[in-house]
């Protein structure tokens, strides 16, 4: 498979006024084309650190970013990543076809074909119906969904996710993880999610990376693999492996270890 993204012993020391802190240390692992990895750890870890140096958002201390095989700058990294946080950030004022464009007008290629494609995702995951209809007008589930769609719009070459579903209620929660899985395996977007929750986790990706206590280390990375046409993440968690997946990732976090 094509490698996507690389990290080579990245690492990020901040500095203040009582000393240095070490967050990450020579982290280190590839992504190969539309692979959905996951990075959980204890908190204060370095996850979302890290997400944020592969976005450009944050200067690496030390390492090096591939995509692509090509070695990457912090500024050049932004235009080839889509990043989704933990609120969707749909603008009240817009529509969900005009908050569609936001990317496409930000970084001014909002051309006929991209705004077809665009309006095309729409169609293809069932909200074009809801083009002219405000964000307030939308369940919390449907609001994640434009906010993917807006982010993919913008055809980038990885997909990062930052405790992407983290604020919608369990029950939405656990559905919208499906459909957002479904349209990510469908359009083969290569994928990195940071999480805090192990059954997530295990239960949309390919491969787990789990850190260790800060500064985060890589300390194993887990192979994640179901005997489940077409991946279901809501069938993966009642799959009795599932159980094993769990028990394996939990002692390998080690919570209580300082």
């Amino acid at each position: 498979m094509k490698e996507v993204l690389r990290i080579d012993k990245i690492s990020k020391t901040y500095q203040a006024k009582n000393g240095e802190t070490e967050a990450i240390k020579d982290i280190s692992f590839n992504i190969t084309e539309g692979e959905f990895v996951s990075i959980i750890g204890p908190s204060g870890c370095g996850k979302s650190t890290l997400l944020s140096i592969i976005a450009g958002l944050e200067k690496s201390s030390g390492g090096k970013l591939y995509i692509e095989g090509q070695e990457e700058t912090d500024s050049a990294t932004s235009t080839k990543i889509g990043y989704m946080l933990q609120k969707d950030s749909l603008l009240e004022w817009r529509t969900i076809l005009n908050n569609v464009m936001i990317g496409l007008e930000v970084r001014h290629i909002k051309t006929p074909e991209n705004k077809k494609y665009a309006e095309n995702l729409l169609k293809k995951y069932g909200l074009y119906e809801f083009k002219d209809k405000y964000p307030l007008q939308l369940s919390g589930g449907m609001r994640q969904r434009v906010a993917l769609i807006r982010t993919l719009a913008v055809k980038p070459k990885i997909l990062l996710l930052d405790e992407a579903f983290s604020a919608l209620d369990y029950q939405t929660r656990i559905m919208v993880t499906k459909d957002i899985y479904e349209i990510l395996k469908n359009e083969g977007i290569t994928t990195l999610m940071v999480t805090h929750d192990i059954s997530e986790a295990i239960s949309m990706s390919d491969r787990i990376v789990i850190l260790s206590h800060r500064p985060g280390t890589v300390k194993q990375i887990m192979r994640i693999q179901f005997k489940i046409p077409n991946r279901d993440p809501l069938l993966c968690r009642e799959d009795s492996e599932f159980s094993n997946y769990f028990d394996s990732v939990w002692k390998e976090l080690d919570i209580g270890e300082k």
